[in-house]
């Protein structure tokens, strides 16, 4: 491997001025400075960029972590966390963890010998310790639409304003003449999932309806269980006239569920979503969800790390937590009457 003394070499200056120059931290006169470039290009040096990152303190770049780049929510996310760190001129690094506490642990403690300067976290599902103890440790952080409560002051938060978004959902199908209206829960653990089922809860019992347990379907085992427990859900003895489904994913599933037992969308029954995901207009019927802003999301993560980043080099600590929370949108297509 080439090295910078093979660079100073070529050029016949000193390796501290071979430093000097790829560092731009100190005069050197140009016509020294166009040698070593010149050197660098004839060599095609290329610096250790580890190396460097571990000597200058920092490496101007952003981990991201999420929990697999094949959910549907994740890559206009990582597209506006990308688009403006580049801008800010740090490069992102993209971690799935899988939804596996020890992969995200590795993810971290590997960026964190990197140097990486700040963390976005879209992957978080607990209390898990890493991810608290990177912000105790004074790293600049940002978790986007998974945390407790509890972190919501302490370290930065993005998220839209879930309650109101499910309660507003909610609304809309009674406001439409809905009167059985069931709900797909997802992962009790997630708080999003949480603020929804809270928001439909609200907007039943504002509305003199009464809340039915049994029209709540809870998620067993990933978004495939919603097929067999739409179809247990349609041989009730009073089947629902709508369902709410807490992500597209889970009413994409329902949907499909639907189709086969001969029901008819929405005519027989109204399905609305959550998210607002490329597919949700493709399918038939195309679907009316509940729309995030995930490329506004991404960048504002991106905007949020890297604010931390300069409050710190400048103070030498974090600033007070911010919490950021998105407008969502109704977007109503055939899947509802």
């Amino acid at each position: 491997m080439v090295g910078m003394k093979d660079v100073a070499e070529v050029a016949g200056v000193s390796t501290s001025t071979v430093s000097r120059v790829l560092n731009g931290k100190s005069y050197v006169n140009e016509e020294t400075r166009q040698r070593v470039l010149a050197a660098v290009e004839k060599t095609n040096f290329r610096p250790n960029a580890v190396a460097k990152s571990l000597k200058l303190g920092h490496s101007n770049t952003i981990c991201l972590m999420v929990p697999a780049i094949e959910n549907l929510m994740i890559p206009l996310i990582v597209r506006g966390v990308e688009d403006t760190a580049r801008k800010s001129g740090f490069s992102v690094v993209l971690c799935n963890t899988d939804e596996d506490e020890a992969i995200e642990m590795a993810h971290i403690e590997m960026m964190k010998i990197r140097q990486t300067d700040g963390f976005i976290i879209c992957s978080a599902y607990g209390s898990e310790k890493g991810i608290h103890d990177l912000h105790n440790q004074g790293f600049p952080l940002v978790m986007v639409n998974r945390f407790q409560p509890e972190d919501v002051g302490k370290i930065e938060t993005i998220s839209v304003d879930n309650y109101h978004a499910g309660y507003d959902a909610t609304r809309y199908l009674i406001r439409t003449g809905h009167k059985r209206i069931a709900f797909a829960y997802g992962r009790e653990e997630l708080i999003f999932y949480r603020e929804r089922y809270r928001g439909y809860c609200d907007a039943l019992k504002d509305a003199g309806l009464p809340y039915d347990e049994h029209l709540v379907m809870r998620e067993t085992s990933g978004a495939e269980c919603f097929y067999h427990l739409t179809r247990a859900l349609m041989e009730l003895p009073q089947p629902p006239d709508a369902i709410f489904a807490s992500s597209d994913p889970k009413a994409f599933v329902i949907m499909h569920a639907l189709h086969d037992l001969g029901k008819r969308i929405p005519a027989d029954v109204s399905v609305l979503g959550f998210d607002n995901v490329a597919m949700a207009s493709m399918v038939e019927p195309p679907l009316s969800t509940m729309a995030q802003p995930f490329r506004e999301i991404g960048a504002t993560a991106a905007k949020s790390v890297i604010r931390q980043i300069r409050y710190k080099e400048e103070h030498g600590v974090l600033p007070p937590a911010n919490s950021y929370v998105m407008a969502y949108d109704l977007i109503i297509r055939r899947s509802t009457n």
